[in-house]
């Protein structure tokens, strides 16, 4: 179904090709799953089978590319369209019209497809999605995660024989993203669709696959072969993988349900429970430049340093899960050591006198209502210094909403809300981007400048910090990034990094982060781990809305769950995801019901037993199965 005959891909100005010399077919009727580390070129990749790789992107495209005997380079993607089905990483740039329904209907409109045949197919796929109670809503109004159904349903209705998808779950509720791969995967069973879909959230995804299309470096060969086979040799794996590696299991497992038949070889060399993680009671506050303070109580615990980058927009945060914030000792941090701060130069990590029920902010029976409808309603949240909070629910609970009363975008209809002892939408906006920072879903909103470069300076003036501070943390989230890339050049991931790397610049008091984590790899991931847990170290206040349940349970201290626009879980990390079968990280669900969170607390504990579990001896074999040393070559029990 698709070609790749020796294909080469070159940007202008580049040094090297992106895509060097691929040769492979990819098989019809299965889903095959594109993996590899950030900037390997996947989209560029993916951009080559719908057409848009040279016609839109630009560059030179060596080789040839067919696609169900069509050669895209004679093709443009207007001539591919009732062949391959595109979705890309930003729904937003996929949408033609203003409304739900029109949006489906409109790819086939442009076909000639008969009114009735649209009526209907619009209908399955409102079903299929679950968007029948959001088909007359305005595009604009929905959330990111309702926006990417849509986008995905807009591409189902035609009917195309491929499917093309960039980061497709990457803004979807747990339980959203399930039904969105049942449907794909009912697609290649019963219709023989073919689906070529690129995702960093292998968690959700590897069980689904087919096939998996590994590309390992900047113009490495692409490896093709089984889900097995890859996950055996992939530098990016999920936790579920990685437990399996840890644990020497063999096969090696691929879902839940494979991990938890070899979980009983694990268990012996495992305490009964992991250390519980504790939300830091007291922290150091940070001050914001020009106030000076001798007793800090609520209204000063709020107080924080920050100006927004990008003309001072807001910016969200990732809390640390599962570690306690040091509390005494000028020891340097990361963010300190990025900062080029002296450890002499920063604050020392007093203890303070947060009473109980107050913080850096807080929510009294908050209500929020959007136009006519009643958003947020009843909502009681205290955020404290030093603390993480992981933000969760479905699409559309209202997560962002509260992220955006909190710097003073959204007036409460009712209730009382402080951030660092002021009422955020009766604060000027120059005052509140000292105290709060926030990086929303669309990275693009903060920038504007026509290279990295610029857009690190203009930050660093903005915040009043060092010249090549912001640089520094860019470096440290998107290694090998030039100064001269312009930011639309960025894949949705590295925009993502680059804006949080602006509002870091400015180390506000209280961060907040919306879906921080779309779009990048495991690696990219596990820097912005270690900056935001300096940051909450150092005192400062993280609060995260996300959909990514392994980076809240890496992170987070508390998790927070919204459905409904009302709390409806709030607690320690381990209590509320242990008990959710939705939010509950792969590892919990593994070794459940102990509150085992992360591979690495695992890791941890192995380290500390007199024995490890490749000491066990070979579990039993079942009825009709014999257990091989290592995997077969399909990585199969035989």
């Amino acid at each position: 179904m698709i070609r790749f005959d020796q294909v080469s891909v070159t940007y202008e100005d580049a040094p090297a090709p992106t895509l060097d010399s691929v040769d492979l077919t990819i098989p019809e009727g299965e889903l095959t799953l594109l993996v590899g580390p950030s900037g390997v070129g996947k989209s560029t990749l993916l951009g080559a089978v719908s057409g848009l790789v040279p016609h839109f992107t630009g560059g030179h495209l060596r080789g040839r590319v067919t696609v169900a005997g069509r050669d895209t380079r004679t093709h443009k993607p207007r001539e591919l369209a009732d062949v391959v089905g595109t979705v890309g990483q930003d729904p937003l740039a996929h949408f033609v019209t203003d409304v739900v329904e029109d949006e489906l209907a409109y790819g086939m409109e442009s076909l000639g497809l008969p009114p009735a045949v649209m009526r209907r197919r619009v209908e399955e796929t409102l079903d299929l999605l679950g968007l029948n109670e959001l088909r007359d809503r305005p595009l604009a109004t929905l959330s990111g995660g309702q926006q990417q159904r849509v986008a995905i349903g807009s591409v189902l209705t035609p009917h195309p024989r491929v499917l093309v998808l960039d980061e497709p779950t990457s803004a979807l509720d747990p339980a959203a993203a399930e039904e969105v791969l049942a449907v794909l995967q009912r697609l290649v069973h019963d219709l023989g669709t073919t689906v070529l879909m690129a995702e960093h959230r292998l968690e959700r995804v590897v069980q689904y696959a087919d096939r998996i299309l590994l590309l390992p470096a900047p113009g490495a060969t692409p490896i093709l072969g089984t889900p097995a086979e890859i996950m055996s040799i992939s530098p990016v794996h999920p936790p579920v993988v990685a437990l399996g590696r840890l644990a020497g299991w063999s096969p090696l497992p691929l879902s839940i349900r494979d991990a938890r038949r070899q979980a009983p070889t694990l268990r012996p060399y495992l305490p009964t429970q992991p250390t519980a993680p504790q939300a830091p009671d007291e922290a150091p506050i940070p001050q914001v430049p020009g106030e000076a303070r001798t007793e800090r109580g609520p209204a000063d615990a709020a107080a924080a340093p920050h100006r927004g980058s990008g003309g001072g927009a807001p910016g969200f945060g990732k809390g640390r899960g599962g570690e306690k914030a040091p509390r005494s000792g000028p020891r340097p941090s990361l963010f300190a050591r990025l900062r080029r701060t002296p450890p002499t130069q920063r604050r020392p990590h007093t203890t303070t006198s947060t009473a109980a029920g107050t913080g850096m902010a807080q929510a009294t029976t908050l209500t929020v209502r959007r136009a006519r409808t009643e958003i947020l309603r009843g909502i009681d949240l205290t955020i404290r210094p030093g603390e993480t909070i992981a933000l969760m629910g479905r699409n559309g609970a209202g997560k962002s909403t509260l992220l955006a009363t909190l710097v003073g975008m959204l007036e409460p209809a009712s209730g009382s809300l402080t951030v660092g002892g002021v009422t955020p939408h009766r604060t000027a906006p120059a005052e509140m981007v000292r105290r709060v920072g926030l990086v929303p879903q669309e990275p693009r909103d903060l920038l504007y400048a026509d290279t990295v470069g610029a857009e690190c300076e203009a930050a660093d003036a903005d915040a009043g910090a060092a010249p090549g501070t912001c640089r520094e943390l860019v470096t440290a989230l998107l290694p090998d990034v030039p100064d001269d890339t312009h930011p639309r050049d960025l894949s949705e991931g590295q925009r993502l990094a680059l804006a949080l790397a602006l509002v870091l610049t400015g180390k506000p008091a209280l961060l907040l982060l919306d879906e921080p984590t779309r779009g990048l790899d495991y690696a990219a991931k596990a820097r912005l781990i270690g900056i935001l847990r300096a940051l909450a170290a150092d005192g400062h206040a993280i609060v995260l809305a996300t959909h990514d349940v392994e980076l809240a349970a890496e992170l987070a201290h508390r998790v927070v769950i919204l459905a409904g626009g009302e709390i409806v879980a709030d607690g320690p990390t381990a209590e509320v995801v242990v008990s959710s079968p939705a939010f509950a990280p792969q590892v919990a669900k593994i070794l459940a019901p102990d509150h085992w969170l992360t591979v690495t607390q695992v890791a941890d504990a192995l380290a500390a037993h007199p024995t490890g579990p490749a000491d066990r001896p070979e579990p039993p074999a079942r009825p009709g199965r014999t257990y091989r040393s290592g995997p077969t070559p399909t990585g199969e029990p035989t």
